[in-house]
């Protein structure tokens, strides 16, 4: 390819970004125009000029979404690289599903723009083919939220993948976001009007999974059936049993037969399978099948853990304050130093340690702003979350650990009398606080669940000194 006979159309309202890209694309050797109305781009690409688009999303006089149908339909093979500085799931899946060959986010790296050039100018493009089977959602109630690096690489992955029917292994730590992922990419796709079926196998008892993936002969079809037509997420893929594991690759390879009763023919289903574990350790250990590895990691989609992007806390935090208003919880606010001190955490329960922590402050905390000291406070009261070499440590092992401790630190290593009452009331203290947080304040559905009266409920919230909310006590 001679850049000399390739021109590349600019369209961005920042004289500062034209420059720039303009000096790296001349550099190169393309011939280069720029302009800052979309208008000025409509009627160069009507009358046939340029070989590439780079454009800015929001522009003063049109948004390029609304005109990308219109590229396509008079210039089908003209490829768009589309730059936002909004980026949101919704920018890359609406990118993709107009028929924009590449997403940037802004800022971008000049590397990576001049590099999607390159890629886009070698092809020639087919708009069938570069437009995802994607349904951009009405609100912006995004299943996946961050405007970091790293989920940028996450947003164009599922961009690209929407469209198609692969199989995917999502992987990530507990607490990441795996099944958000997996439903955006099943509403998202081609088989929205199908179900999403999950099973999540490190919950079902070892001797049951077989049954409730299969089903069995008394009437009850199973998960693969019941997900024909649709999505079947297979959540912890890595704690599925050897046996299960050889009769789904059966099933996956055609040489078992599972059909639906109600069609007499194989359940046509996209499977989804996501884990925290290292499969490939697994298959080491002799725990997990390499075949069955191969078939399901046909497209494979990391997710990022939270202390990896932690400059989308704040956006994260006040979607979970909003969204914890909307469940009836006290609304509250959250001030910048709240949100520092939130950044400088580890998170190794990640995204969903962070929700939680949200809402256990609006179902405890009288304050209506959320400041820096009640975050130390209950990051504080937090029990950490230990990970082994398969996985999750029990609570029984952290205890344990905790006590040995404890014994270790004492100068003859006996602690001092009252041992036991001391022990259950560190346990008891955070034990009844995350259950009234799951509760939302409720003291009879907290009761209930600890299994104690409520009077005796009571006594111990004032005896442990648990903070609730004003009219919750």
């Amino acid at each position: 390819m001679n850049p000399a006979n390739k021109k590349i159309l600019i369209a961005d309202d920042d004289s500062s970004v034209r420059l720039v890209l303009s000096q790296a694309f001349t550099r190169l050797g393309y011939q280069v125009r720029a302009t800052g109305n979309v208008t000025t781009l409509m009627k160069w690409v009507a009358d046939g000029e340029g070989d590439l688009v780079v454009t800015d999303v929001v522009m003063p006089d049109e948004n390029i979404f609304n005109v990308l149908p219109q590229i396509r339909k008079d210039r089908p093979k003209l490829p768009v690289i589309v730059m936002s500085a909004q980026n949101t799931l919704l920018t890359a899946v609406n990118a993709s599903e107009g028929g924009a060959f590449e997403y940037v986010s802004k800022p971008f790296d000049l590397d990576e723009v001049t590099a999607a050039a390159r890629r886009a100018l070698s092809r020639p493009a087919d708009s069938e083919a570069s437009k995802a089977q994607a349904r951009a959602m009405k609100d912006e109630r995004l299943p996946l939220i961050g405007r970091s690096a790293p989920m940028q690489d996450v947003y164009r992955t599922i961009a690209r993948l929407v469209g198609a029917d692969l199989t995917v292994l999502i992987t990530g730590e507990s607490g990441s976001g795996k099944e958000l992922v997996a439903r955006a990419l099943h509403d998202l796709g081609r088989r929205r009007d199908g179900k999403f079926v999950v099973i999540n196998l490190a919950a079902v008892p070892r001797e049951r999974v077989e049954t409730e993936l299969f089903g069995r002969g008394d009437g009850d079809l199973g998960k693969l059936v019941e997900a024909d037509g649709g999505t079947l997420f297979l959540d912890e893929i890595g704690d599925m049993p050897l046996d299960a594991q050889s009769r789904l690759l059966r099933v996956i390879d055609g040489a078992e037969p599972a059909l639906n009763p109600k069609t007499n023919r194989r359940p046509n289903v996209r499977l989804i399978a996501a884990t925290n574990r290292d499969l490939r350790g697994l298959i080491r250990q002799g725990l997990f099948r390499e075949d069955l590895f191969f078939r399901l990691n046909v497209a494979p989609l990391r997710l990022p853990p939270l202390r990896d992007r932690t400059e989308d806390i704040p956006d994260l935090a006040r979607s979970f304050l909003l969204r914890a208003a909307r469940e009836g919880l006290p609304s509250k606010t959250i001030d910048q130093s709240a949100l520092e001190r939130l950044k400088t955490h580890a998170w190794p329960g990640n995204v969903r340690e962070l929700e939680n922590l949200i809402r256990r402050i609006c179902a405890l905390y009288a304050e209506e702003l959320i400041t820096a000291r009640i975050v130390e406070r209950e990051l504080q009261e937090q029990v950490p979350v230990a990970v082994g070499e398969d996985g999750p440590v029990t609570l029984s092992t952290l205890i344990e650990r905790h006590l040995a401790s404890h014994f270790a630190d004492q100068p003859d290593g006996v602690p001092p009398p009252g041992l036991y009452d001391r022990i259950l009331e560190e346990v008891e203290r955070p034990l009844i606080r995350l259950t009234l947080a799951a509760t939302r304040g409720n003291q009879v559905r907290a009761a209930d669940i600890l299994g104690l009266n409520r009077n005796t409920l009571r006594k111990k919230i004032v005896d442990l000194g648990v903070e609730l909310s004003r009219g919750k006590r």
